[in-house]
């Protein structure tokens, strides 16, 4: 199994494992009331149910409460951090708690949580457009970080609720700024290649179906799309489609990466910094944004530079395509 497709499999939930670890959990849960060693077994497959499939709620309820029969306030305060990185919430809501001990009131807290923002994307588009809250919701997503993988999944799916009630518009904006800061997301990637080419925004579709297949190594997005086109123009008198110039593909990983790099990056940088970034390499600053975890923006810096014949950034972006899938 390639490195890419071990990252697939454990970004994405298997709601079956989730269920039979959280099944675990319970039972040693409910072990615990007679004997207490069963507590640790019982926050162990409970941590388990959560890495499978953190889209069941239950599966963070049991945390929860085997959190509070222990009295652990720390980490009580890390699942919720956790499910609210997720939430796509404020960290700095949170953080105002930090010193309060959370235990009478997690469960209040993280029934509250779920409730204003649903971790099933169907029940979250009915309480989203029931309650008038789209134009809240687009408005909110433009100043979310997706960059943990959980997020960009769950925000994923979100997005095709909007696609599929009529906000294309908007599907196309946000997804491009989900995939900026996760482009390993190969399944948004090709369903974005999809809208473009039903579009017939052709040169659009290929650059979305050449990232999918970058980073899927079983994906043939773009080969199947090449092999449509060519179907498509046989014996007519359309003219041909042709693979997008270099030119254009550099522009495209540039837009990219304008997408992916932090919008007060300038205001942050130091004039001693800024001295010293302007001296450097786009190479070295691919190298530099990857050295400092920031492996999006360095992505993308570094496949432009390969679409140009850079073979050292192509070597330098597998690598962080690589250390994406890891995370």
């Amino acid at each position: 199994m390639s490195a890419s497709d071990f990252g697939a499999k454990l970004q994405h939930p298997r709601r079956s494992l989730g269920n039979r670890h959280r099944s675990q959990a319970e039972k040693f849960l409910r072990l615990s009331e007679s004997e207490p060693t069963n507590l640790g077994w019982a926050e162990q497959s409970a941590r388990q149910a959560v890495l499978h499939d953190f889209t069941h709620p239950d599966n963070w309820r049991v945390l929860i409460q085997i959190k509070v029969r222990s009295q652990d306030a720390v980490g009580i305060k890390t699942v919720l951090d956790e499910l609210f990185l997720i939430l796509g919430r404020d960290p700095e809501l949170l953080a105002q708690l930090d010193g309060v001990d959370l235990t009478a009131s997690a469960s209040n807290l993280l029934e509250g949580a779920l409730v204003i923002d649903p971790l099933d994307p169907d029940i979250w588009w009915q309480k989203t457009q029931t309650e008038g809250g789209v134009d809240e919701f687009l408005q909110r997503i433009r100043r979310l970080d997706f960059t943990d993988p959980r997020a960009n999944i769950l925000f994923s799916r979100r997005m095709e609720r909007l696609l599929e009630n009529g906000y294309e518009d908007d599907y196309l904006e946000l997804t491009r700024k989900l995939l900026a800061q996760r482009p390993s997301n190969h399944e948004a990637w090709a369903r974005l290649g999809r809208l473009h080419e039903r579009r017939e925004e052709f040169d659009e579709a290929w650059f979305c179906y050449d990232q999918a297949q970058t980073h899927s190594s079983t994906l043939r997005a773009r080969d199947e799309f090449r092999a449509r086109m060519e179907a498509r123009l046989e014996g007519s008198t359309i003219t041909p489609w042709k693979t997008p110039d270099i030119k254009d593909r550099v522009d495209f990983l540039a837009r990219m990466q304008t997408l992916a790099a932090p919008a007060t990056e300038q205001s942050q940088t130091s004039g001693d910094d800024s001295d010293a970034e302007a001296t450097e390499s786009e190479f070295e600053r691919a190298q530099r944004l990857h050295q400092s975890g920031r492996n999006s923006e360095a992505f993308f810096i570094a496949r432009r530079l390969a679409a140009e014949g850079d073979t050292e950034a192509l070597s330098l972006a597998q690598s962080i395509q690589e250390a994406m899938n890891d995370e």
